[in-house]
């Protein structure tokens, strides 16, 4: 298929991102620097007002097709195949995969809902080179890839495009509510609905996501940053590993950095931007504002430790300003902390646990409903971790199945 839009429209890049991530074989087609793309256009029938376009392989025309519309007409967004599954996954990242691998290995029902795309953030990260058994480290969307082939292969079912928006528990039972208005019935719930980049909240910011901010990597925009000025806001490794995959191709990288990068990165991703001659590490700054002309970002006012302001001219800007848990969903259901994280284990046994057994090692506070990776509060915010709480989990769910 192709899709045809402008660079700077927040939903050519949300469907972009989405083709990307869930790897639909597409060609982007950008209306301002392709000819094709106009030529495109005129065969088609459409003008600019219903742009993002996306020509499918049968001849179907999409004009401004939603996330959801067009992942239905690629066949992505599959239904479930059952009533009732021993396993219920909510979250398709590290957690949710490795807990979806081992469910199904031993024999659980098991299916896993995604709302965007398998991996989940880690499955945006350019690279991962602390992962052990991979010495010269891989992508996050080739973990992601091995993964969802490996869970699907031993038997897990995967809904993706599909969003958990409430829990129901009703004596043993436990049922998830979906955005599309079905329910999942199972016997057993993992959370593992991770966390979303928190949002910057400063002048422009929201105006101009999408259309030269984005929160993540974005992967799908970095060769459009050829020889471009980008900025990366955030100390922690995930905005080391997007400076380091973004210096291949921009001319400058500028890295905002409240605090050291010692105090939350990892010591070789800090040697690899010292190593960049085109990587500049600012220490103590940040971004107050941004700057638009004709519908997209053009500069950034920057303020650094000593409290004097800059303004720099900038063509596309990515936030790692830290996460928020996605976890509205379970609000009055499940115990959590009072930034949203879920509780578990003796935590969960000081927060209404309901039994007179202790809950196990990653239970809620609702018997039956399990929670692994970074949604779990004073979880470790590592890959490795949250693939092995979500195996870990499998087995306690054993357990809590055997004495049901």
């Amino acid at each position: 298929m192709r899709l045809v839009g402008h660079r700077f429209s927040k939903d050519s890049h949300d469907l972009r991102d989405f083709l990307a991530r869930n790897r639909v074989p597409a060609r982007w087609l950008d209306v301002e620097r392709d000819g094709e793309a106009r030529e495109l256009l005129a065969v088609a029938g459409v003008d600019d007002d219903g742009l993002p376009v996306a020509l499918l392989e049968d001849g179907t025309v999409l004009e401004r097709p939603t996330v959801l519309e067009l992942a239905e007409r690629l066949g992505v967004a599959a239904q479930p195949a059952s009533a009732h599954y021993d396993l219920v996954i909510v979250g398709g990242g590290p957690a949710g995969l490795a807990a979806a691998v081992y469910g199904a290995s031993e024999g659980l029902r098991t299916v896993m809902v995604e709302r965007e795309a398998p991996g989940g953030q880690a499955g945006q990260s350019s690279r991962i080179e602390n992962y052990l058994g991979f010495p010269a480290g891989l992508s996050g969307s080739d973990l992601a890839r091995r993964a969802t082939d490996q869970a699907r292969r031993l038997g897990a079912e995967l809904l993706t495009v599909q969003d958990a928006v409430g829990l129901e528990v009703e004596g043993a039972g436990r049922a998830v509510r979906l955005s599309g208005g079905s329910a999942l019935s199972a016997n057993c719930v993992l959370v593992a609905s991770g966390v979303s980049y928190r949002q910057l909240e400063a002048p422009g910011f929201a105006e101009l996501t999408g259309a030269g901010i984005y929160y993540g990597a974005a992967l799908t925009e970095a060769r459009s940053c050829r020889n471009q000025h980008v900025v990366v806001i955030g100390g922690a490794n995930s905005a080391g590993q997007a400076a380091v995959f973004f210096s291949q191709f921009a001319d400058r990288v500028t890295v905002l950095a409240r605090s050291t990068l010692a105090k939350s990165m990892s010591h070789y991703l800090i040697e690899q931007l010292a190593a960049r001659p085109n990587v500049d590490v600012r220490a103590g700054s940040r971004a107050v504002a941004a700057e638009g002309n004709g519908g997209r970002l053009r500069a950034l006012r920057v303020r650094d430790a000593g409290g004097a302001e800059t303004v720099e001219a900038v063509d596309a800007c990515f936030v790692f300003i830290g996460a928020a848990p996605r976890t509205d969903w379970l609000e009055g259901i499940v115990a959590r902390d009072e930034r949203g994280f879920i509780l578990a284990g003796a935590d969960a046994r000081g927060a209404g646990w309901p039994l007179r057994r202790d809950p196990y090692l990653l239970e809620t506070s609702v018997p039956g409903v399990f929670v692994a990776g970074d949604v779990r509060a004073r979880s470790i915010k590592r890959v490795a971790s949250a693939v092995g709480e979500g195996s870990m989990a499998v087995s306690l769910i054993h357990e809590y199945l055997a004495q049901a």
